[in-house]
């Protein structure tokens, strides 16, 4: 396949993921969440693994240590997590879910879910086989 075959693809690849995110930040906005996209990211990882060092969320999350750091410190001034010391290392710190941070995904996880849903709408079992299959074989030939 010629090289401009996979530039197009990687395109549309990297457009609908944009896509994605502006459409799902658009309702969080209309809906008025009172978080982010990459906010909502972060409490559902936090939900999922418990306390995470920052480092380990900005792997979870696919974002640098800098872009993490802000968006961490807005959920702690809205108190949905906080800092604590790192157990394991007292020069760290873990991030830990709040109660407030609980109760803000258990209040906003079905219309998560609905937004999503959007983007899957008119496709079938196959198509998310097929999706899933290419999906997987990019990302395991980007492995570094």
């Amino acid at each position: 396949m010629q090289i401009e075959h996979y530039n197009a693809y990687s395109f549309l690849l990297e457009r609908t993921a944009r896509r994605v995110k502006q459409y799902a930040q658009y309702q969080f906005n209309c809906r008025e969440f009172g978080i982010t996209v990459d906010q909502w990211s972060i409490l559902k990882n936090l939900k999922q693994h418990a306390d995470l060092s920052q480092k380990e969320l900005a792997e979870y999350c696919g974002k640098d240590q800098p872009t993490l750091t802000r968006i961490v410190d807005l959920l702690v001034q809205k108190g949905l997590v906080e800092r604590r010391a790192n157990p394991m290392d007292r020069r760290s710190f873990v991030v830990h879910l709040t109660p407030a941070g609980e109760q803000k995904i258990d209040a906003l996880a079905n219309h998560v879910g609905e937004i999503r849903m959007q983007a899957w709408k008119n496709l079938d079992d196959t198509d998310f086989e097929h999706l899933k299959r290419i999906l997987n074989t990019i990302y395991d030939n980007l492995q570094i």
